[in-house]
């Protein structure tokens, strides 16, 4: 993507459809008079007063206990240093969308105007009643020590300034986990850290509390190597001044076991990484561009155990691993303080997780075959389901065994079933989608590329890395529209109506004469099909001239439908295709089907419907528990349309026993867990989270995908065809861009699984 062409999108996104990146809801009843009147006055008094009895009934009736500031006054932003308050508001912005996606957690952005220590430590202490914890964000050295010190003193909730300490926590987890590794102890590492900010200061502390010995650290600043005969040097950096005479980054690292980079791209070079010990560990984390690339850094080292802050490469050292977390854990007991042993408790579980079995989900959203603890995986990955109910845990849990925590946890499990729960709603699966779908992009064609949301799409999935697309259309069209979106990449485009596409229509016309010539086609009207884009698009599916196809943005579905049936067909193993639709909710992603294709299914299709879901979801990632719907519940009618139900039922009971299926169930009884174990405690289902609903006929799975699409602004991918021969992938009419590119996605991820089972077969 061009620099103008991020600078225009990411405006565009701050400022549409409303500006800013967060708002505010409310989380109870107002639509009457009677709940306006409980909410202020009178009914609000109640509460006031049991807050004035007792001041810790604040948690009990505000959004206190789930509130975090993130706080700053702009002076050292991201890359782009003291840019002032305002300008850092987006920045903060996102951390507080960061901390309600990874951990629920509620956060307001505050931007304070001041340089001035004191008044910015007596601005915060002002407002602190209002929250529960306070996230300190880009504030300069050293003003960020003293302010991070006193308010932590003197407030009795977590204060926390992450770019210090979250970069810590997660690198201080990297390190044991490598030094386990390679088989060497922290006691007796050198170690050599470049910079000396807030976030190099921190981090060498963490090191030190685990056992790195001051006399096995050299710090490097902008003047060389702090020494302790150096003048002026503050006290941050006068803890690790050192002894040795040296002078430069050069001269540290020779022998270094360990290097810590925290400062500016380029400063290592491959004769200084020869330089170091053997088994060198080597955390590059300056961003964009760490302090050596990590393909060089490889390349030069086989031994090597190497980590930077970029997603595109192993051992990603990313704060979003933390400090999310971290403030759950200290929310969750009313910590009055973030101390070094909850910091401790931090680093310990995340260096543990890692050494633990991935789940399923995690190796395909990376596309790994099997991610495992070793020189390529030291600490676990962003998307990793289980950061909710691991890290939370051991914060809380030492909280309250050094007796900062004003409640204690008693029941455990109940505690991580409360996080499973917090981790719903959220974009994690269409993150999913398109992580692994840039893994291995494939060659989609997109059959109505003349169109501009269409075409937007294209330009998208192309820039992002998603796909290769193939434009399918009027070329002038196309190419008008191209220059309109200032999309300039060389991309291959296709009228299967010109001259230049004659000789491909007269061979994909034969071939599909050849296919359907006792079905009523002639080679005349087989070679008129073929300028047709949906009929032209799937034969360039079939003939393998691209890996898939996206179509139905301007037509009615049975339109589209009906040439990809006729070209591209059923797989061999499959009596009837069929398709479900993904929505994210607050209770996670939500499987439907079938919401496209099955106007009014027997027994037996529901049943091939919930068994064909269930292995597409497996191949996503995730375990199916499927609810199949009915007006009845467990046979409370005797009408054809329940039977049907409970025959689909019997059917997949018998054919695949292990599979978490049941019914017929009303939809409340399906996903309330409390009403269903009270009434039906025999079900499958009791105990478990209904993640996948199983329609009785295409009109009720329909209205209901929809309905709940548009009342709750899920967003949706789909409908997903299941069961065809090919990957091909039919939009709503009207779909938005966004919605094409999940398609999209969903079509490479298709394609990939398709070739992955064909060179399974393959192989001797």
């Amino acid at each position: 993507m061009s620099k103008e062409k991020l600078k225009r999108e990411a405006l565009d996104y701050h400022e549409k459809p409303q500006p800013g990146k967060i708002k505010i809801v409310p989380t109870k009843a107002y639509a009457t008079q009677r709940d306006l009147g409980l909410a202020y006055s009178p009914g609000v008094a109640e509460p006031c007063l049991e807050i004035a009895r007792d001041v810790n009934n604040v948690y009990k009736y505000t959004a206190k206990g789930n509130l975090v500031a993130v706080i700053t006054n702009g002076t050292a932003v991201l890359g782009l240093g003291d840019i002032g308050p305002e300008a850092s508001k987006p920045v903060m912005e996102g951390k507080s969308l960061l901390f309600k996606i990874f951990a629920d957690i509620d956060s307001i952005d505050i931007e304070l105007d001041t340089k001035d220590v004191e008044k910015f430590i007596e601005t915060v202490k002002i407002m602190a009643p209002t929250f529960g914890g306070i996230n300190l964000e880009d504030i300069k050295a050293p003003e960020a020590f003293e302010i991070e010190r006193r308010l932590k003193e003197e407030l009795d909730i977590p204060v926390m300034h992450d770019d210090q300490h979250g970069t810590a926590i997660i690198s201080a987890a990297a390190l044991l986990n490598a030094l386990e590794i390679t088989n060497k102890k922290i006691e007796e590492v050198r170690i050599v850290v470049s910079g000396a900010g807030a976030a190099a200061v921190s981090c060498t502390k963490l090191y030190k509390a685990f056992g790195a010995r001051a006399e096995n650290i050299v710090m490097i600043d902008s003047k060389g190597v702090i020494r302790s005969d150096r003048d002026n040097l503050s006290v941050e950096k006068l803890e690790f001044a050192s002894d040795r005479k040296i002078d430069t980054l050069e001269e540290a690292i020779v022998e270094a076991d360990v290097f810590i980079g925290l400062s500016v791209a380029d400063v290592v070079n491959p004769a200084m990484l020869l330089s170091m010990a053997k088994d060198p560990i080597v955390f590059a984390m300056a961003n964009p561009d760490p302090e050596i690339g990590y393909e060089l850094a490889v390349q030069t080292r086989k031994d090597i155990i190497m980590a930077t802050g970029r997603s595109d490469h192993p051992n990603q050292v990313n704060n979003v691993l933390g400090f999310p977390y971290i403030f759950r854990g200290a929310l969750d007991v009313r910590a009055t303080k973030i101390n070094e042993e909850m910091k401790m408790a931090a680093v310990k579980a995340i260096a543990e997780l890692a050494k633990e079995s991935v789940p399923e989900q995690v190796n395909i959203t990376y596309g790994e075959t099997r991610l495992a603890f070793g020189r390529d995986y030291i600490i676990p990955k962003p998307f990793d389901p289980r950061l909710i109910y691991s890290i939370p845990p051991a914060i809380a849990k030492a909280a309250m065994d050094s007796g900062v925590a004003r409640i204690a946890i008693e029941d455990w499990d109940n505690y991580k079933e409360e996080l499973l729960q917090r981790s719903g709603n959220d974009n994690k699966v269409v993150r999913m989608f398109h992580s692994r779908a840039k893994i291995n992009p494939k060659k989609i064609v997109f059959a109505e590329a003349g169109h501009l949301d269409v075409l937007k799409a294209a330009q998208i999935v192309y820039e992002e890395g998603i796909a290769v697309p193939i434009l399918l259309g009027n070329k002038e069209t196309i190419v008008e529209l191209k220059k309109e979106l200032g999309f300039n990449a060389n991309l291959v485009i296709i009228d299967s109506k010109d001259e230049d596409s004659k000789e491909k229509r007269r061979q994909y016309a034969e071939k599909y004469w050849t296919k359907r010539k006792r079905k009523g086609a002639t080679l005349y009207s087989s070679e008129s099909k073929m300028r047709e884009r949906n009929y032209f698009g799937a034969m360039m599916v079939l003939e393998g001239d691209a890996d898939g196809m996206i179509s139905g943005y301007s037509r009615a579905y049975p339109t589209v439908v009906k040439p990809i049936f006729e070209v591209i067909g059923r797989a061999s193993n499959v009596k009837k295709v069929a398709t479900f639709n993904i929505l994210t909710t607050e209770r996670g992603p939500m499987f439907l089907a079938d919401t496209a294709i099955s106007i009014e299914p027997s027994a037996e299709e529901l049943a091939d419907i919930a068994q064909m879901t269930a292995n597409v979801m497996t191949t996503f990632g995730f375990d199916p528990v499927i609810a199949m719907l009915s007006y009845s519940n467990f046979g409370s009618s005797a009408h054809p349309n329940a039977i049907k139900v409970r025959k689909a039922v019997s059917i997949l009971h018998a054919q695949n026993p292990e599979l978490l299926v049941d019914g017929d169930i009303q939809t409340d009884f399906a996903l309330n867990t409390e009403l269903l174990q009270s009434t039906f405690p025999f079900s499958k289902l009791v105990g478990k989270k209904v993640n996948t609903l199983v329609f009785p006929n295409l009109e009720s799975a329909n209205i209901t995908y929809k309905l709940m699409k548009e009342l709750n602004k899920s967003e949706s991918i789909g409908p997903i065809m299941m069961g065809l021969s090919k990957s091909v992938h039919v939009l709503q009419l009207g779909a938005s861009v966004n919605e094409i590119v999940n398609m999209t996605a969903v079509a490479v991820i298709d394609a990939q699984e398709r070739e992955k089972r064909k060179n399974a077969k393959i192989k001797p």
